[in-house]
């Protein structure tokens, strides 16, 4: 461990403190603030949610584990079909069931160990169903890359969109692939403001029309964010079709939690999945989603680029985590940032999507393959196939005008389904990958 810059209770100087935590919380804001602006919530308040939910997950974990909390992408798809269902309230109602799930969970982990679950969400579930999410969101990454959507709904076609959603997508590409450091962390965030530049230049040079900046110029530098409170900004209406919307998703975030807590503790040479506990870190992921949705927030979740950053920049330190979530409230009262957010052009966030929907998909293939997950055998090959059909193709299952289950929820249930009936074992096996983890970190303290 000789090259750890901070380990992760190390406390940093007041300067580095600051410098290593506006670092940190940059890497984070570009996928933090791209959910609510594809489902038409607050980015303002998913930024004040995700710096109060990682303070949160700090706390329960017992500051033993340096993980930033963000939007969670799975839950984009779910917030459409509850807002339309029962408005934007009807995405927090969702939330907030997810949020008591996850307590549920942990609940029961904490009474009974943590094994059950992860016989129960192998790779062969999980990997097909992170692939569904982002499949399914193809259609809406290339329709905002490529349509101007008039206020009647009606879609026309710009060659002027798809061209600046192109050079978003390669200014994002270039940097995933071409820089190193604290740069190839950060593709979206640097893709969105290239993006953001480009379409100013076409409006200067060209009399488009991507960008108002009067908004901007006409916004406060403080202004409160746009909470929703339940029973004050909307109704409290629980209906089958928001909680099948939103509650097996559970499926997926929790095994995409129990993924990252696995990597993570290979990075920073630790077992969190025995200390703090599994039951410690899923509480502190639901019990932040839960204050998330009673303000306005989306589900929140344990962020990828976290470890990705964490891994660039040894810094381990759940000091710089706790200031980038700090700074990440304080961002998230700036009237003029806020409005900047919301002035980004549809085929700037278009061309992002294109590349962080693919990642999204490609993610589970790639699970798949480190997992050696063998297709020769036919329950893999089952599994896979049915749970990638009903999720991509959107099967319904109705049992009444306001009770249904489709989509991801009802790909994810009858993959879960699948596991447990299906004669044989899931391989790889989680329960032995974390018993391995535990003897190594043993060896490496003898």
């Amino acid at each position: 461990m000789s090259n750890v810059v901070l380990d992760i209770n190390d406390k940093p100087k007041t300067g580095q403190l600051i410098t290593l935590s506006l670092q940190h919380m940059f890497a984070m804001f570009g996928s933090t603030i791209l959910v609510p602006t594809l489902t038409n919530l607050s980015p303002a308040i998913a930024l004040l949610t995700s710096g109060i939910a990682t303070l949160i997950f700090i706390l329960i974990t017992r500051f033993e584990v340096p993980a930033y909390l963000g939007s969670s992408f799975a839950f984009i798809a779910p917030i459409l079909v509850a807002s339309e269902a029962s408005g934007p309230g009807g995405a927090m109602l969702g939330a907030m069931l997810v949020g008591l799930v996850y307590g549920i969970v942990s609940l029961v982990i904490w009474k009974t160990g943590y094994k059950w679950i992860m016989r129960i969400l192998p790779p062969i579930v999980v990997a097909p169903v992170i692939m569904v999410i982002g499949l399914g969101l193809a259609v809406t990454a290339v329709n905002m890359a490529m349509y101007e959507t008039t206020k009647n709904g009606e879609q026309i076609y710009h060659a002027s969109y798809f061209i600046v959603a192109l050079l978003t997508l390669a200014i994002a590409i270039i940097c995933n692939n071409f820089f190193k450091g604290v740069v190839s962390t950060m593709p979206i965030l640097i893709g969105m403001i290239g993006g953001y530049i480009i379409s100013l230049i076409s409006d200067a040079m060209f009399g488009t029309s991507f960008i108002n900046l009067q908004t901007v110029k006409d916004a406060s530098w403080f202004q409160l964010p746009d909470f929703l409170i339940p029973g004050i900004d909307y109704k409290v209406n629980m209906t089958s079709k928001i909680f099948f919307a939103m509650v097996p998703i559970v499926i997926v975030t929790i095994s995409e939690h129990i993924g990252h807590q696995l990597v993570l503790g290979k990075v920073v040479h630790r077992n969190f999945i025995k200390s703090p506990g599994l039951n410690r870190s899923l509480l502190g992921d639901g019990l932040g989603t839960l204050v998330s949705s009673l303000i306005g927030g989306p589900p929140k979740t344990t962020y990828g680029e976290n470890i990705g950053v964490l891994v660039l920049t040894r810094v381990f330190s759940v000091w710089v985590i706790a200031g980038a979530a700090v700074c990440a409230i304080l961002l998230a009262f700036s009237g003029k940032l806020m409005a900047l957010v919301a002035s980004i052009p549809s085929p700037v966030l278009g061309g992002v999507s294109i590349l962080l929907f693919g990642i999204i998909a490609s993610s589970g293939l790639r699970m798949l393959v480190e997992n050696k997950i063998d297709f020769d055998h036919n329950r893999n090959l089952v599994i896979a196939s049915v749970i990638l059909i009903l999720g991509i193709g959107g099967g319904k299952l109705v049992f009444s005008d306001t009770f249904s289950v489709e989509g991801m929820a009802l790909a994810a249930i009858v993959g879960v389904i699948l596991n447990i009936v299906l004669p044989g074992t899931a391989q790889p096996d989680l329960e032995l990958l974390a018993d391995e983890q535990d003897e190594q970190q043993k060896q490496k303290k003898n």
